[in-house]
């Protein structure tokens, strides 16, 4: 056995120093393919890298376990709710834009799926502030 060939595995990816591996072995261990999470990623379902282009062209994606880990409990999400990967994508993306979810509550309320949401302490507070203030002008 040559000097280079006391992995285990001497063709597998070979980890880098902080542990990060390329796709094809974070696919393996998720349980998917690289074309798979490469997918993932343009949803924007991977955890955004930290990495930034090297030397010529592009540098290669890399995986930490934190990153594994975080890819995995959402392929497990998906699995519970027997949702596709496009599905938790667009749910995130609404979680993300108010302006979205605000009308996706709306098209929800029509269709009878949600009621509407109750009137916050807050915003009662303000209208009846208002309210008063707005009799309390005199008149000329």
């Amino acid at each position: 056995m040559a000097a280079s060939d006391n992995t285990p595995f001497p063709n597998a990816p070979v980890q880098d120093a902080s542990g990060a591996v390329p796709i094809s072995a974070a696919a393996d261990r998720v349980g998917s393919t690289a074309r798979m999470l490469r997918y993932r990623e343009a949803l924007g379902l991977l955890p955004r890298t930290q990495e930034s282009p090297t030397g010529r062209g592009h540098r290669h994606r890399r995986f930490t376990d934190e990153d594994l880990h975080t890819i995995g409990a959402g392929m497990e999400l998906e699995r519970e709710l027997d949702i596709p990967p496009a599905a938790l994508a667009f749910a995130l993306r609404v979680l993300a834009e108010p302006e979205l979810l605000t009308r996706v509550r709306r098209h929800g309320e029509r269709l009878g799926r949600l009621t509407a949401a109750p009137a916050r302490a807050m915003d009662f507070e303000k209208q009846k502030a208002m309210r008063l203030l707005h009799e309390a002008r005199p008149r000329p």
